[in-house]
């Protein structure tokens, strides 16, 4: 009698394994795609993956839908880990009715996701389906809204992590929005609310779905996704480098790596920044003179790149690096730049990640284009973060710090912990020629050489203010540095402040400007 029983099991379990047979399979790997199940294979540590639901079926009767009937509901779910750290995972299966969100597809990823939030570990999503399961109307439609509750209930509780590996359309989108992070393949994924079809009937326009919400659509256009994948192997190898930056709730601290402090000067440091204030240079080799070798991971590499954010490891501590990059429209902030700062530093808050600013900001953007896109709220949004933030805050000016931009990227007066800079940074109200035009605008206008007036005024004006030394005098600068020093300065700071507490006024919660 077991024997038959262990048969009949058996059978099922092996039904469910191929989801929607071996032909449509062989189509997914056809068109460069693992399956859903391979996705989980390589995601998780070997053996580790208990699936939760394998034997799901819809409930839906109509349109002969009783007659089609899948183990598992188009939707593998579990946990297992990675790194021997657990996370809990749902990936959907394309063969399967297209991995159609149904009313029961949608109960298992919540089932999930509501143990996640309990056992405090992170939740990552492998994203494959053609949207709601339209012969399931509203059931479907319903299972949808209950899976974006729990992405809103869950964030800053659990890191959430999207991979976009085929098409994600329509209400599907939402989902992954309100995540942490959203990975998308190149080729093979797109997002969109409404496909070209869509569009061509409403705006006329022409439009591949590539074009319209392809990888690198969105991660150079829109900033919605963060990272792109070559393929779904790539795509899997980076949430695993992820998550290593990251503690499993908002309740721990990031992991640490060993590290044994040794010679922590770094010479390099001092020839990064030119002796011409107006030359560009990468910020990208500042964070590489400063972090442990190797381990910067960047984060919407190619979305508002006049400004750069990512993890690192900083003496095998886990860091968020926030810095200008003066290779691109010179560091200023404008809107993207802005929301692309705030949303990573209110990450690394959640997550109890502390944050190093790197500052070489000439100031906002200028222009029509900026103002009427709200460069005004858009900017108080990456002020805002860095107030709200209570995670250790250090900030270094390696060059130009001026204006409001100096205020809003982290500095002494919006509660920073350390600051410091290098005898190359200027901080100012503005750079010297367009202060000399203001301040001295009489003794230029009067004089018998104008521009030989100003550019003695811009000197004058340079050896005022062009230096960190006002702002040291006044203790908003602690300490100025040699940049060959700065790695061995942020280890120690970092390590002052591993216990810092910072109390704030009771409240549900704050009105970001959005």
């Amino acid at each position: 009698m077991m024997h038959d029983k262990l048969q009949s099991l058996t059978e099922k379990m092996n039904e469910a394994y191929l989801g929607g047979g071996l032909e449509r399979i062989e189509t997914q790997h056809k068109k460069g795609k693992l399956s859903a199940r391979e996705r989980v294979h390589f995601l998780l540590d070997e053996g580790s993956f208990e699936e939760i639901g394998m034997l799901v079926t819809h409930r839906c009767s109509d349109f002969g839908m009783e007659k089609q009937i899948v183990l598992g509901d188009g939707v593998i779910t579990g946990y297992g880990t990675i790194g021997g750290r657990l996370v809990y995972v749902f990936a959907q299966d394309f063969t399967v009715f297209g991995g159609s969100l149904s009313e029961t597809h949608a109960e298992k990823i919540c089932k999930i996701m509501d143990m996640a939030m309990r056992n405090g570990a992170p939740v990552i999503g492998l994203n494959d389906s053609g949207g709601a399961r339209i012969q399931e109307g509203v059931n479907s439609l319903g299972g949808y809204a209950d899976i974006f509750y729990r992405n809103v209930v869950a964030s800053g509780v659990v890191p959430q992590i999207s991979a976009i590996m085929g098409p994600c359309a329509g209400g599907a989108v939402y989902s992954p929005a309100m995540t942490d992070f959203i990975i998308m393949v190149e080729e093979t994924s797109y997002m969109f609310v409404t496909g070209p079809n869509v569009v061509k009937t409403v705006t006329n326009e022409e439009v591949t779905s590539e074009e319209l919400g392809g990888a690198m659509t969105h991660a150079t256009k829109s900033g919605v996704t963060h990272l792109t994948a070559a393929n779904d192997f790539d795509c899997i190898q980076k949430i695993k480098r992820m998550l290593t930056y990251m503690p499993q709730n908002c309740e721990e601290k990031p992991p640490q790596i060993p590290f044994t402090p040794g010679d922590e000067y770094r010479p390099q440091l001092r020839d990064i920044v030119p002796a011409s204030a107006t030359q560009p240079y990468d910020m990208r080799e500042v964070i590489a003179g400063i972090v442990d070798e190797d381990s910067f991971m960047e984060i919407h590499e190619n979305y508002a790149e006049n400004i750069v954010v990512g993890f690192a490891h900083l003496g095998g501590c886990s860091i968020g690096i926030v810095g200008n990059q003066p290779m691109s429209l010179a560091g200023v902030l404008d809107v993207n730049s802005s929301i692309k700062g705030a949303r990573f530093v209110r990450f690394c808050d959640s997550f109890n990640i502390p944050l190093l600013v790197l500052v070489d900001v000439p100031g906002f953007l200028p222009g029509t284009d900026q103002e009427w896109n709200g460069i005004i709220v858009n900017g108080a949004k990456l002020l805002y973060a860095f107030s709200e933030a209570t995670v250790p805050r250090v900030t270094v000016i390696t060059r130009k710090a001026y204006g409001g931009a100096y205020d809003v990227m982290n500095s002494k007066h919006i509660g920073a912990d350390m600051n410091f800079a290098w005898p190359t940074a200027e901080i100012a109200v503005m750079g010297a020629k367009g202060a000399s035009e203001i301040i001295f605008r009489k003794e230029i206008t009067s004089a018998a050489d104008p521009q030989q007036m100003l550019l003695e005024k811009e000197k004058e004006y340079q050896e005022m203010f062009a230096h960190p030394y006002r702002a040291a005098a006044r203790g908003f600068i602690d300490e100025v540095i040699d940049p060959i020093d700065t790695r061995r300065k942020l280890i120690k700071a970092f390590a002052m402040l591993e216990n810092k507490v910072a109390h704030r006024p009771r409240k549900k919660h704050g009105n970001i400007p959005l």
